[in-house]
């Protein structure tokens, strides 16, 4: 396996715990400001990681 292909597999799976992460914040939010920073910081983090990670593993060919 390539380490380009090990790397966005790692960044695939950081960007859906981030976004997991964003959903669990965002079903317990009372509104307050605190709240609302977080969502927007680690949705915006996951979505970068998740987006990333994928166009890694699909521009990676294989070289056997």
């Amino acid at each position: 396996m390539n380490i380009k292909r090990i790397f966005g597999s790692l960044l695939t799976v950081l960007g859906i715990a981030g976004l997991i992460y964003t959903a669990v914040i965002f079903t317990g939010t009372s509104g307050s400001e605190k709240d609302v920073k977080s969502l927007i910081i680690y949705g915006i983090l996951g979505a970068v990681f998740f987006i990333s990670g994928i166009s890694l593993i699909r521009t990676t060919k294989d070289e056997s």
